[in-house]
Order: C-alpha cells, then structure tokens, then sequence
C-alpha cells in the first residue's frame, strides 16, 4: 500500500436487529461495493467475509483517515446503495438504516494470521454452533 504506516483493524458489521438479511445475491454484491467504497478512502479489504447476519473484514487503512471516518463511510455509502438497487428507492434516500448502530473493531498487530483464519473459519464454526444446540435442546 505505499511506504507509510496503516492500520490494520479487524472489524464486525451486523444487519439492524440482526435479521438474516445478506443472501446470496446481495452476499455477492455487497463485497464488491465494499472493496470500492474501501478503495475510495485509499484503504484495502485484506480479509471478508459475508454472513448472513453479519460481515467481518481485516482492512488496512492509511493513517490520515481516523475507523470512525471509514466505517461510517462504508456503512453510510452501503446502506444507500442497498436501499436505491433491492428495495427500490431511487432518489433522497434517508431515514432508515440497513445497519444496526456501531460496528465492533480491533486493531490487528501480530495475531494478523488468527484474525485471517478466524475471518475464514467464521462460518463453518457458526455452523457447527447452530447444530450443537439444535441436539441440546
């Protein structure tokens, strides 16, 4: 990404009231829209992934940009476009929110592999949850 320090953080978004809200074709969507609103502010998606109640990216971002700025900025940006391409809304889009309020992020230093295998693995170990109470209740 150049010669100047970023940051990395590992940050967790999640759909408002958590509803199971990215499927497929939104899933496929939303990560494009993501690496280019990221790229927009000079920052770079590492790592993602999409869930369908929640996404998790490791993303690198130069240092004059503050998280609060970026995050905001994806939340924001994301938001409008979900509203004007799937539910319609074409012009003065404002009001209502895709995502729930706040964001979850960690600065990521020499556990940057955990947090890459732990991005990767997310789904498969929310799987492996969901079954073991499906048998314990």
């Amino acid at each position: 990404m150049g010669s100047f320090l970023v940051k990395i953080l590992s940050g967790l978004l999640i759909p408002k009231y958590r509803k199971k809200a990215l499927y497929y074709e939104l899933r496929q969507h939303l990560g494009e829209l993501f690496r280019e609103l990221a790229a927009q502010k000079g920052c770079r998606i590492e790592e993602g992934h999409l869930m369908p109640d929640q996404v998790h990216m490791l993303i690198l971002i130069p240092p004059k940009y503050s998280v609060s700025q970026v995050m905001g900025y994806i939340k924001g940006k994301s938001a409008i476009n979900i509203a004007r391409t799937y539910q319609g809304r074409r012009k003065n889009f404002v009001g209502q929110s895709f995502w729930a309020r706040g964001y979850y992020v960690s600065t990521v230093g020499r556990d940057e592999a955990l947090v890459r295998q732990y991005i990767r693995d997310q789904e498969k170990e929310d799987q492996r949850v969901d079954q073991l109470a499906f048998f314990n209740e």
